[in-house]
């Protein structure tokens, strides 16, 4: 992963039986949507906000912060020697931007009641998939876009559909023609590959590790399923137009365990040129 500038935290030493504190590495960015990759001494606990975090053999672990978050969190680290550190990591927040989405089909701004079934079979799908964390850590990885193109739409904005308010855009969203391939931005395991969502139509989880999700959405074909292990580059689909979209584009999401971070900043500047993959 990129070294990226770390805000500053307040150490607090508890108990320490070490010479001196324990050897700790965080990576990424402390803001809202920011995704955060932690070393430890290997057989340490980490809890963030009491959260127990998951973490590899080696020391490896991946937090992140909700486009909500609060100003501050803390991170409690539990050593096998006893000793224990907490640190209050300052989170910093971001300005959002409002969006202003016309033309989509009314069904997907106020769905009506004969779509209660096709939304709660995909809600149902999704919360599956999201219980489920690959061992692995693949967030590790110098993530690349999965498709390149002009990005339409960013991480955060305050979303309007036809003039109506809705929920945050939780993702970057990249133009490109339908049938587009889809490269995987890192390793990782399908959690979840179906194209009949309501909302995102093809749609495509991929678990890097821990939990941290890429989620594709409006696909118009998916060439990976659920339990396949794929490598950063393999083709997982093309791009669409399915579900809640007003032309072909690439949804691309993130997640960790409840929080919605912000891939964009993962990867370097949008190459610019002919939109990536066959078509």
């Amino acid at each position: 992963m990129k070294k990226l500038a770390l805000l500053a935290a307040t150490l607090l030493l508890v108990g320490t039986a070490w010479a001196a504190e324990p050897p700790l590495e965080l990576q990424g960015r402390m803001e809202q949507g920011g995704l955060v990759i932690g070393k430890a001494v290997p057989g340490t606990e980490a809890m963030l906000d009491g959260l127990k975090l998951d973490m590899d053999a080696e020391g490896n672990f991946a937090f992140g912060f909700d486009r909500d978050h609060g100003r501050q969190a803390r991170l409690t680290l539990r050593y096998p020697d006893g000793s224990s550190v907490e640190r209050l990591l300052d989170i910093a927040p971001r300005d959002w931007k409002i969006q202003r989405v016309e033309g989509v089909p009314q069904k997907f701004v106020t769905p009506p009641p004969e779509a209660a079934a096709a939304i709660a079979r995909s809600t149902k799908l999704k919360n599956e998939a999201r219980e489920k964390r690959a061992e692995g850590s693949w967030f590790r990885e110098n993530f690349i876009w999965p498709v390149t193109g002009p990005i339409s739409g960013v991480f955060g904005s305050q979303r309007y559909y036809n003039g109506e308010p809705r929920r945050p855009h939780y993702g970057v969203d990249v133009a490109a023609p339908t049938g587009t391939e889809i490269i995987a931005p890192a390793s990782g395991v399908v959690t979840l590959a179906d194209m009949d969502m309501y909302f995102e139509g093809g749609l495509v989880f991929l678990d890097h590790g821990q939990g941290v999700t890429s989620l594709m959405m409006h696909m118009s074909r998916i060439d990976v399923k659920a339990g396949d292990r794929v490598q950063q580059g393999d083709v997982l689909g093309a791009v669409g137009a399915t579900g809640r979209a007003t032309g072909p584009h690439l949804h691309w999401g993130l997640y960790w365990r409840g929080a919605w971070l912000d891939p964009e900043r993962l990867v370097g500047p949008m190459p610019q040129g002919k939109p990536s993959g066959r078509n």
